[in-house]
């Protein structure tokens, strides 16, 4: 795995250009008019529901799937039909990723390498970058989901990339094993990686990516930021304050509340006047014991596709691509 990805002259030019795709399947639409830049040296998130159209996307930009119309460039060539020179710049895992399960860990990872012409000592550096440096005489058949997804993640990896496509990389790990990943993803990137993401982990898309895209019904319905769209959209805050110390209707009567429910021991004030209820609480009860629970990128996330009316075939995009 080289440290770092190859100079081509034009690193002004998006490592992943879409142009207006479109996909349908029968009469469903499932990607319907995107148009996005992944900027070089970038992690850029996709998010979305289940069939939103992440998977068919990413896939197109792969060179794995054909759109029905729209254009895609990676490093400004088309990858479909496949595109044999692209190969080697991009490193693709997979939601269901094919091993060569009768062999060890590190026969399947030399017999990756191999393919791609890689040096075959990047087989040890990879294997310890994710996680499987002890696990190089088990068999692929005896590894546990999540070692699985390790190794996956270390296919995509061993011939050194300047592109990496990772379709909800994290979904089998535990906690530790999801951080972990986190800090190779970092390491990845500081190395001037391009990194394309898909995840249903909203506070893993708001500590790792540069700018993340939300697609709902095959639409692109905001690019952006997470901090920035966070602000934006002016998500919910909540405060708990513990119960007694005032009742549901006067936390309802406060200007700037817009929500009140029970919560364990406490009353939970939903709000986007964070200050303003903090100020008339403080007045009335003061504010000892009094917790903020600030808007994060789920809560945008939710806000956004809770709020996105259905439609048969097709919506209009808000893309603010423009505006991030």
């Amino acid at each position: 795995m080289s440290s770092t990805p190859p100079s081509t002259g034009n690193e002004a030019q998006p490592a992943v250009a879409v142009s207006d795709v479109t996909k349908s399947y029968g009469a469903r639409r499932a990607v319907d008019g995107v148009s996005l830049d992944v900027r070089r040296g970038e992690f850029f998130g996709l998010l979305g529901p289940n069939g939103a159209g992440k998977s068919t996307l990413v896939e197109i930009m792969e060179g794995l799937r054909r759109a029905d119309s729209g254009s895609v460039a990676v490093f400004g060539e088309s990858p479909w039909p496949r595109n044999m020179d692209l190969l080697p710049r991009m490193g693709i895992q997979t939601q269901s990723s094919a091993f060569f399960v009768r062999q060890t860990v590190h026969e399947h990872l030399r017999t990756v390498a191999a393919l791609f012409g890689a040096e075959t000592a990047a087989v040890d550096t990879t294997l310890d970058v994710v996680g499987l440096g002890g696990q190089h005489r088990v068999r692929v058949d005896n590894l546990s989901g999540g070692q699985r997804q390790r190794l996956a993640i270390a296919s995509a990896l061993v011939h050194g990339p300047e592109l990496l496509f990772l379709d909800e990389p994290t979904a089998a790990l535990d906690p530790e094993g999801r951080r972990d990943l986190w800090e190779v993803l970092r390491g990845l990137k500081a190395r001037g990686r391009t990194i394309v993401y898909t995840t249903h982990h909203l506070d893993e898309a708001e500590a790792l990516c540069d700018r993340v895209g939300i697609l709902v019904e095959g639409s692109l319905v905001v690019t952006d930021e997470p901090h920035h769209l966070i602000g934006t959209f002016g998500a919910t805050s909540r405060l708990l304050v513990p119960l007694g110390r005032i009742d549901e209707d006067e936390a309802a009567s406060l200007v700037g509340v817009d929500g009140v429910t029970v919560q364990g021991g406490h009353l939970v004030l939903e709000t986007r006047a964070t200050g303003r209820v903090l100020a008339a609480l403080d007045a009335m009860t003061g504010l000892d014991g009094v917790q903020t629970l600030t808007a994060t990128l789920e809560d945008v996330y939710l806000d956004i596709t809770a709020r996105r009316p259905s439609r048969p075939n097709s919506v209009p995009s808000t893309n603010r691509e423009k505006q991030a």
